[in-house]
């Protein structure tokens, strides 16, 4: 008779532990789930411009993504070619650089409207090419590069492969060029920059900047 009630008093405790357990793995499954970031999108990637952006300005050798909705045929990927104009159908040759994408949206828009009824037309860059920057001089790797990202004058350094045996680390500088067409001379001291000193000096490298390494 002992027997049977320590048996069924063992079963009971059993499947409360097992229950606690299940109760257990439910909530810490549900907190794990929360707390796990979302996925970062693979689509968005570092670049590019979305669409009715009404501040970057499109330039020679940028890629364009043209949608016009509902008119898959018309709907295109384009680059803009030396001469600033792209191709699309039935809007024909369109200047597309000094124009935002926003801009370009509607001149698109107004040469489709006599083929399409109210014609939705978005313009993403793609692929940002015609924004380049140049570093010269004691660099394993002088020349043009795309300024694809908010790239500051360490970012360039290491693009360019770093520096060759003789070069003056703290003589490197900027040049810039001005609205008006004059440039200016900004220095940069690597050794200093480096060791934390005078950060300012590590300006973002802005489109057409020319950076000299003596």
């Amino acid at each position: 008779m002992c027997r049977r009630i320590s048996s069924f008093a063992v079963c009971i405790l059993l499947s409360g532990w097992l229950a606690a357990q299940t109760d257990t793995t439910k909530n810490t499954g549900s907190t794990t789930s929360a707390a796990q970031p979302a996925s970062a999108d693979p689509n968005t990637g570092g670049g590019a411009v979305g669409p009715h952006d009404n501040s970057y300005i499109i330039g020679n050798d940028d890629v364009l993504s043209i949608n016009v909705w509902k008119e898959q045929e018309v709907s295109r990927t384009v680059p803009v070619r030396s001469d600033g104009k792209i191709s699309l159908p039935l809007a024909g040759e369109v200047q597309a650089s000094g124009q935002t994408p926003l801009q370009l949206e509607k001149i698109l828009a107004a040469k489709l409207q006599s083929f399409i009824s109210e014609p939705e037309v978005t313009v993403i860059v793609t692929e940002i090419k015609s924004q380049k920057f140049n570093i010269l001089g004691q660099v394993n790797k002088a020349g043009t590069f795309p300024l694809t990202s908010s790239l500051t004058v360490l970012d360039a350094i290491a693009l360019a492969g770093g520096f060759r045996d003789f070069a003056k680390q703290k003589s490197i500088y900027v040049l810039r060029q001005n609205p008006d067409g004059s440039e200016v001379r900004l220095p940069f001291n690597y050794k200093d920059v480096i060791k934390g000193k005078n950060m300012a000096q590590n300006i973002r490298i802005q489109p057409r900047d020319t950076i000299v390494v003596p």
